[in-house]
């Protein structure tokens, strides 16, 4: 390992990424509470001021991905269809099976300047949470409890307000609802030959109603789908906690664009039309699998200066006055002080610890469990 790599997998440089999200984190749901003042006057100003600052904070994890530990996404795309990407409000499909796939998601969105737009289909709980749950929450994001019986009216409701958003914004869905694994796919595939669909090798069965309400509550708003699969060179297994310590992945991205008038309109339609899709999906990480590339050409969209524009803004007005108080309790003497100084610096470690363990494959959701087995359907 040569210096640098070995100074990013130190603790103190991860407590600062971790200080100054958490801090500019805080500074920015504040900001954002008071534009409530706004929406009574004037709705679309609070939007786009939101949207902005989202970005605040979603680009910092950005940054770790593309700056901090350098990984690089060739995107394999039809030539055609690339300068359309960014200049249209889109629906993402993505795969869900590395840690970091989200991530991914975020850096392409960000590449072609949408980042602080863009939606997701999120859990409830998370509106709860500190920092992201809240910058979501007033970036309008849409949140489900993945029942559909009570997310039906909800989701849809959430949906049509985006009809009007005055950004442009990538909807980004992870259909099959969870993170791949080898337990959860056996039982995907048991619910798939129970219902008579063909069997997906590198997929869980996509969950085809969310898909189907976010395409009908979107249609005349949205103008494609953007089939993305995504997949990593020389089987890497890429990590939160790997990219946090600087190591570079590899990804290749394939990314399809399709005319959201060749997506049904009728749920039964949208539903084999999206069952269609995964198992075309499941051809090309096949053949990625074999071959080690995707079709169409491969296109890196140049890095935007932004994201690390931002984390050097937060750290300049951050950091002085974080490791001032260090100093001043360490030269303080007192053993109490010092003591309170490794406490805090435990916390720290926990803290990151923390955030990087609910990530994790193993600790996604409880699908797959066998009493989940009878309640997963479309």
């Amino acid at each position: 390992m040569d210096l640098v790599g070995l100074l990013k997998s130190q603790f103190l440089c991860h407590l600062v990424f971790c200080y100054v999200f958490i801090a500019s984190g805080l500074i920015v749901n504040t900001i954002q509470l008071l534009t409530l003042l706004l929406w009574p006057i004037n709705k679309q100003l609070f939007r786009k001021i939101n949207c902005r600052l989202s970005y605040c904070v979603s680009s910092q994890l950005v940054l770790l991905l593309e700056w901090w530990s350098g990984t690089e996404c060739v995107i394999y795309t039809d030539p055609q269809a690339y300068p359309k990407y960014g200049k249209e409000n889109a629906i993402v499909v993505l795969n869900h099976k590395f840690e970091i796939d989200f991530l991914c998601g975020w850096s392409l969105a960000e590449r072609f300047g949408v980042l602080g737009g863009s939606k997701v289909l999120a859990k409830k709980e998370l509106a709860y949470v500190p920092i992201i749950g809240w910058m979501w929450y007033f970036t309008e994001m849409v949140f489900c409890t993945r029942k559909w019986e009570q997310d039906r009216k909800t989701v849809s409701k959430s949906l049509l307000h985006l009809r009007d958003y005055p950004e442009k914004y990538f909807f980004l869905i992870h259909c099959e609802g969870t993170r791949f694994t080898e337990k959860k796919h056996q039982i995907s595939m048991q619910v798939a030959q129970a219902k008579g669909l063909p069997s997906l090798k590198h997929h869980l069965l996509p969950r085809t109603k969310g898909f189907a309400v976010t395409v009908r509550s979107l249609r005349n708003v949205v103008s494609a789908v953007y089939d993305c699969t995504l997949n990593f060179r020389n089987n890497e297994n890429p990590t939160l906690l790997g990219v946090l310590n600087g190591k570079k992945y590899h990804a290749d991205l394939y990314v399809r664009r399709i005319p959201l008038e060749e997506v049904p309109e009728d749920e039964a339609e949208c539903s084999a039309w999206l069952h269609k899709l995964y198992q075309e999906k499941d051809a090309f990480q096949e053949e990625y699998a074999r071959t080690g590339t995707f079709p169409e050409t491969p296109m890196v969209p140049p890095r935007r200066p932004w994201t690390l524009v931002n984390w050097l803004f937060w750290a300049s007005l951050l950091l002085y006055p974080f490791f001032r108080f260090l100093v001043n309790m360490v030269s303080s003497g007192s053993s109490l002080t010092l003591a309170g100084v490794i406490l805090l610096f435990f916390v720290a470690s926990m803290g990151v610890r923390w955030m990087i363990g609910v990530t994790e494959i193993d600790k996604g959701s409880a699908y797959g469990n066998m009493d989940n087995k009878q309640k997963h359907s479309d």
